[in-house]
């Protein structure tokens, strides 16, 4: 789960992160009576989307008068903004944060995520903020940090200072980015999310260092543990027919390709994917039906593979272990007389009442195309798609 800038910044402060003063907006108006609340002769008025590159997009502006944050407001408000996250089909902008000027003497890039191969949390920093850290990692590697943080005893005021002092930050202020990284990675650990990112964290005129930017992303398997972070769901930014398919413990993501996929165990479903690529086609969407499929769920996941007007083909590709491969069948057919199926549909079964459900589905007298591996099942949807 993905939340905005300015309700990160509500976490980070909770966690006595620095961050500038501001609050969000959702007209014009309101963005006019929140910079007068903030008082001051600079304001930044900013786009919230859940994608980076906001700046390069024309989502962030710096007014110097009221008029001017009028004027940026009004332009934001509502526009499509596209970035290298968003696509070429960009994101509706349906909220600003409108806060109060920095004082920006020097950028820095700060983050926190889980490391799979050590097990333990990185603590990522470089001097070069405000700057995509893929291409600081693909131009400079040298100049990314990282120090790996074992969970069990936290972060150390060693580690802290390893990482404030390789990035540059003057001595004057050292002990004060120390304290930035550790709240950080108290944040981080205490809300369960699997990334905290501040870019940029800047040095000000006075020596402060203040988060200018904030990103999180949550794991979703913890959320239960956080119903005020659940509260910050915006489904405005979220993909519709994904948000559909959660209802029904679907999970489900919508992708660019035309075939449609339907398999039980992301595992398999990966696979499933990258054979389907092996033979020449792209897959429309990744969907694990997972292991307590009924054929409400099979029906409605073909709802929604079907809403896609790109999909001219399905493949249903099931490992029948603790879902047994009948009760698939007979969610198939069911669905597909439901939604009137159109499209060619490939389906290969494997495990548990195998032959049952083989038999289900020759006896549908639908125009199911029958495979035994995945190969010929990725070849006979490429072809039938063809």
């Amino acid at each position: 789960m993905k939340i905005h800038e300015y309700q990160g910044k509500e976490i980070l402060r909770k966690f006595g992160v620095t961050t500038p003063r501001g609050k969000p907006a959702f007209s014009v108006d309101e963005a006019i009576k929140v910079a007068e609340e903030l008082g001051g002769k600079v304001w930044v008025v900013k786009a919230q989307i859940h994608a980076g590159g906001r700046g390069k997009g024309g989502g962030v502006k710096v007014a110097k008068s009221l008029d001017e944050v009028r004027q940026y407001a009004g332009q934001i408000l509502g526009m499509q903004l596209v970035t290298h996250q968003t696509g070429a089909e960009g994101q509706k902008v349906n909220r600003l944060l409108i806060e109060e000027g920095a004082d920006i003497k020097k950028e820095y890039y700060l983050a926190a995520l889980t490391d799979r191969a050590t097990q333990k949390v990185a603590i990522m920093a470089s001097s070069e903020g405000g700057m995509d850290i893929e291409e600081v990692a693909h131009a400079t590697p040298e100049k990314i940090l990282k120090e790996f943080i074992d969970p069990l005893t936290g972060i150390t005021d060693k580690q802290a200072d390893n990482l404030a002092r390789g990035i540059g930050v003057p001595e004057a202020s050292v002990e004060k980015a120390k304290a930035e990284i550790k709240k950080l990675y108290t944040c981080y650990m205490d809300t369960d999310a699997s990334l905290a990112e501040i870019n940029p964290l800047i040095l000000e005129g006075n020596g402060n260092i203040k988060a200018l930017d904030a990103k999180f992303n949550f794991d979703s398997n913890a959320l239960f543990r956080h119903p005020e972070i659940v509260a910050y769901r915006d489904l405005d930014e979220e993909n519709a027919d994904e948000i559909e398919a959660s209802k029904f413990d679907l999970a489900y993501i919508s992708l660019d390709g035309n075939i449609g996929c339907l398999v039980n165990g992301a595992g398999l479903a990966m696979a499933t994917m990258d054979t389907i690529k092996l033979f020449g086609a792209e897959p429309a969407n990744f969907l694990d039906v997972g292991g307590g499929a009924t054929t409400e769920k099979v029906t409605e996941a073909f709802k929604i593979m079907l809403k896609n007007p790109k999909v001219k083909g399905i493949l249903v590709n099931i490992f029948g272990g603790i879902m047994k491969c009948d009760t698939i069948a007979t969610g198939v057919c069911t669905a597909a007389r439901e939604v009137h199926l159109s499209v060619p549909l490939v389906v290969r079964m494997k495990g548990t009442n195998e032959d049952l459900g083989k038999q289900i589905l020759k006896d549908s007298g639908l125009p199911i195309i029958s495979a035994d591996s995945m190969a010929e099942a990725a070849q006979k949807i490429v072809a039938a798609v063809k």
